[in-house]
């Protein structure tokens, strides 16, 4: 019982598809917990990387599942020392905030996020999307990779969302 409560989870709270200037824009919010062991890793200097992860597809009964459009952004959070700040980046641009909370609220929200052309997806046509925000183990130093394979409180358990959403027409 004691491992079930160090160990992390990422939970969707909302995910969406909203119209944009060009195609179609996601909103998304999660609830991160990344756990005790991860969060004196981080606060020691050892950064986290993460995945977010979006996949429109057109279900298919006589094959598999199209996929229409996606998206893949890697955000990395690590601890200054010398300023005593979490700092979150997305590719060349960052972040800095006081707590790790405040840190892991920033990574939990994806708002109008471009996935698609206006082109790109069939108007009047029923979709799936699928979203995942999760801990990337494959980005963390070689020794500590082995120990998430077989410490749970080093494993962040990530669902993947699914709903249903229809294109419409331009009006």
């Amino acid at each position: 019982m004691l491992g079930l409560a160090q160990a992390g989870s990422i939970e969707t709270k909302r995910a969406e598809m909203v119209p944009d200037e060009r195609g179609y824009a996601i909103n998304a919010e999660f609830a991160i917990q990344i756990g005790a062991r991860l969060e004196d890793a981080v606060s020691k200097g050892v950064p986290l990387h993460f995945r977010f992860e979006i996949q429109i597809k057109r279900k298919r009964w006589y094959w598999i599942d199209e996929h229409v459009a996606g998206r893949v952004l890697k955000y990395r959070l690590s601890y200054q020392a010398l300023t005593r700040q979490y700092r979150l980046t997305l590719g060349t641009l960052h972040q800095n905030y006081d707590t790790l909370d405040e840190a892991l609220a920033a990574l939990g929200r994806v708002a109008r996020l471009h996935v698609a052309d206006k082109s790109a997806l069939p108007v009047g046509e029923p979709l799936v999307a699928a979203v995942r925000l999760s801990l990337d183990h494959t980005q963390l130093p070689k020794p500590l990779q082995v120990d998430a394979l077989a410490d749970r409180d080093w494993q962040v358990e990530a669902s993947i969302h699914t709903w249903q959403f229809t294109p419409v027409p331009e009006q």
